[in-house]
């Protein structure tokens, strides 16, 4: 088994292991913190999002679309934050012609481990469904945003999508509640992490992805509470 440490971009890099005739293609993801526990029957890649469309019953679905989109945006389905059964019930309910990828084992600091488990509860808290499936697909949504802010980028790019208005898009239609507070038009990752923070009756502080951010400066420059790049 081996272990990655990984730090911000995305790219391939071929390892030798010990027995010099099996090569091994690995992907190595950038996030500093974040460290993945790799084996090769666990590397591979997510279908593509015309894949899954394809393998579903009710392509044309908004939130069939969304998880196409957000499935399909991650090479490792660790990197989604979704536990073995979440995935395999998510396939199940939009793409139930296809089998669910299989998920590695995802380690993430205390602190990490923290935010993630208090933003998925903040978020759900929050959370509008019709039915069951509805609040299935929440908290499916619930852990593939938390675990986003975990990364060093907007969070339209973290979870894949075309731009800011997706995200609120997508916020508006299962945790309506957030969109309305956003009365300033805050970034949203920066303003979730500011919500829960304050929920916890806690200073703001950004979310952990965010110092590795190029626009970090530009968002909390000027805010003391603001811990410096070491937390990415």
């Amino acid at each position: 088994m081996l272990a990655v440490s990984c730090q911000m971009t995305v790219y391939t890099k071929l390892i030798t292991p010990s027995d010099p005739s099996r090569d091994i293609r690995v992907r190595l993801f950038r996030c500093r913190t974040l460290r993945y526990l790799w084996h090769p029957a666990m590397t591979h890649l997510l279908a593509t999002r015309a894949e899954l469309l394809a393998a579903s019953a009710t392509p044309h679905s908004p939130g069939t679309a969304l998880f196409a989109t957000l499935l399909a945006a991650r090479d490792e389905p660790s990197l989604l934050g979704l536990s073995r059964a979440q995935i395999a019930l998510l396939y199940g309910r939009h793409f139930g012609a296809m089998q669910p990828p299989g998920v590695g084992l995802l380690i993430r600091s205390e602190e990490q481990a923290g935010f993630v488990s208090a933003l998925e509860a903040f978020l759900l808290s929050h959370a509008r469904a019709n039915d069951v499936a509805g609040m299935a697909d929440a908290n499916c949504l619930a852990s593939i945003i938390a675990h986003a802010c975990l990364r060093p980028d907007h969070l339209w790019r973290d979870l894949g999508l075309t731009g800011r208005d997706d995200v609120t898009n997508m916020l508006n239609r299962y945790f309506p509640a957030l969109v309305a507070r956003n009365v300033d038009g805050m970034r949203w990752k920066k303003f979730l992490a500011r919500e829960l923070a304050l929920s916890l009756g806690k200073p703001p502080q950004p979310a952990p992805g965010c110092p590795g951010c190029e626009d970090f400066g530009y968002c909390f420059g000027g805010e003391s509470g603001a811990k410096s790049g070491s937390r990415a």
